[in-house]
């Protein structure tokens, strides 16, 4: 192919920053995420993530940035002082947008009021919360270091401390019915939540589920039927569907994982933490060293990137574009890849072949996956495969 990447402007930026520690893993968790065994070194660790800010400046210098994102891991395991050191070390060295949205993830089993209260005078602006489930029976299941009472109590203080609160709820859980999903999806919508992330539990490989199955996971039918409530019980609430585990009300959506679904560029900073990064002739991909011993051995200064070849950037874009129930504008192709639509030939046909198997709707203004792509994701995702 003897197109070129080069880009008139660059994307959007977004920040991620990983702190990788939990209380205990999860099951079914696959992210970078390790078990505190002691006292987190939160200073070293903040020092390791400025160092490695601070290398990866030279690749974002001068351009602004519209989110943070703090992952984890748990990442309200660490102290609000260590947070508020941390954002202003950033906003220090990253020219952040006036309303940059800053989002925080935190566990029910960490929560304590003043605590919560300190992260939101450090800066953090939408709290993430990982409720999972509001039955104890299920949080068990789980794995889960709370209690359904904790859940609660999190929610509905983190409510009146945050402006923008997202809550996790997970589906398809063992042993779980679709009345039993009824009663879960009531206590969440007894909260006044703007925007719910809806997880269908999946069993990821490297995961102890993966090794050891749970038993009584709903089969395929009932998991269809869920999901069809799902959508149904929070569109009634005002919150509507707008990614495939995203629901939100009207202009709530999360602005920091739209940039990542619509192929916008992010830093990574943090072990194991990922990044995409545009210049002006090449688009890359960045993942920091994965151990968080060696991340701290090495003060964040190490590692790995990969080139983000022209054949790949149909996949690129569309692994994420699709997942967005009303698609991406197709004008977000040049802004994103760096070469007109017509200058990449393969991702032409392949879109010709997704339409044609009825997983995409023919629209002139935007690539859009139909209902029926959207439930045979991983089908439509595969048709961009180089």
């Amino acid at each position: 192919m003897s197109a070129e990447i080069q880009f008139q402007a660059l994307p959007e930026l977004s920040l991620y920053v990983h702190l990788p520690w939990c209380i205990r893993k999860c099951p079914y968790c696959d992210f970078n995420s390790h078990e505190r065994t002691q006292p987190i070194a939160e200073t070293a660790y903040i020092d390791a993530l400025i160092n490695d800010l601070e290398q990866s400046l030279p690749l974002v210098w001068g351009r602004p940035v519209i989110s943070v994102f703090i992952g984890g891991g748990t990442p309200s395991l660490f102290a609000p002082q260590a947070i508020a050191r941390m954002l202003s070390e950033i906003r220090a060295r990253l020219p952040l947008v006036p309303d940059a949205e800053i989002t925080m993830e935190a566990n029910p089993g960490t929560f304590e009021l003043d605590r919560f209260v300190g992260y939101r005078e450090a800066g953090v602006n939408r709290l993430s919360l990982g409720v999972q489930s509001f039955s104890d029976a299920m949080l068990g299941r789980l794995g889960r270091v709370h209690n359904a009472d904790q859940a609660g109590l999190a929610l509905g203080s983190a409510l009146k401390i945050f402006d923008r609160v997202n809550a996790d709820l997970m589906f398809g859980l063992p042993g779980q019915r679709l009345s039993d999903l009824e009663q879960e999806l009531d206590r969440l919508l007894s909260f006044p939540l703007a925007h719910v992330s809806l997880y269908q539990l999946t069993l990821e490989p490297n995961t102890l589920f993966a090794a050891r199955p749970p038993q009584g996971l709903p089969n395929d039918d009932c998991l269809a039927e869920m999901q069809t409530l799902v959508t149904e019980r929070l569109a009634q609430s005002g919150l509507k569907r707008y990614e495939v585990s995203a629901y939100a009300a009207a202009g709530q959506q999360c602005q920091h994982n739209l940039n990542y679904w619509t192929f916008g560029d992010y830093l990574g900073i943090g072990a194991g933490a990922h990044g995409k990064i545009s210049l002006a002739q090449r688009i890359f991909r960045t993942v920091k060293t994965r151990n968080p011993d060696a991340y701290l051995s090495a003060k964040g200064a190490a590692f790995k990137e990969s080139e983000v070849g022209v054949h790949d950037l149909g996949f690129e874009f569309m692994l994420n574009a699709l997942r967005l129930v009303e698609g991406v504008p197709i004008g977000r192709w040049a802004q994103t890849a760096g070469m007109a639509i017509g200058a990449h030939p393969f991702l032409l046909e392949r879109l010709g072949s997704a339409q044609s198997k009825g997983l995409m709707v023919r629209r002139p203004d935007r690539f859009q996956a139909t209902a029926r792509g959207l439930e045979l994701l991983n089908d439509l995702q595969a048709i961009f495969l180089p």
